[in-house]
């Protein structure tokens, strides 16, 4: 059972792609640093920003989905104040990304 402490996480059977994809981030964060520091065109630099942004999105999403999947379904079957409180993480969690 996954929770904040826990030991096995629903994503631990991606985690080299989600490791893969925050490098790749990573990444796109230098090359907004460059961008800004030899003064790109400000239309260029938003560009590369809503291209990470989206690429945020996709591991975000991603991992919410394992979440639901692994965490949420297996405290559903256990029932009881475990399941509560991963619906409610699971729901608190949609409601951050939908209003970032």
């Amino acid at each position: 059972m996954s929770d904040a402490q826990g030991s096995t996480h629903g994503y631990i059977h991606r985690k080299d792609e989600y490791l893969k994809r925050l490098s790749r981030i990573e990444g796109q964060a230098r090359g907004l640093q460059r961008m800004v520091d030899e003064e790109k065109y400000c239309i260029d630099i938003l560009t590369q920003v809503s291209a990470m942004t989206k690429a945020l999105e996709s591991v975000a999403l991603g991992l919410l989905d394992e979440h639901l999947n692994h965490c949420v379904v297996e405290a559903a079957r256990v029932g009881g104040e475990e399941a509560d409180q991963k619906i409610k993480e699971a729901s608190d969690a949609i409601a951050r990304l939908v209003r970032s």
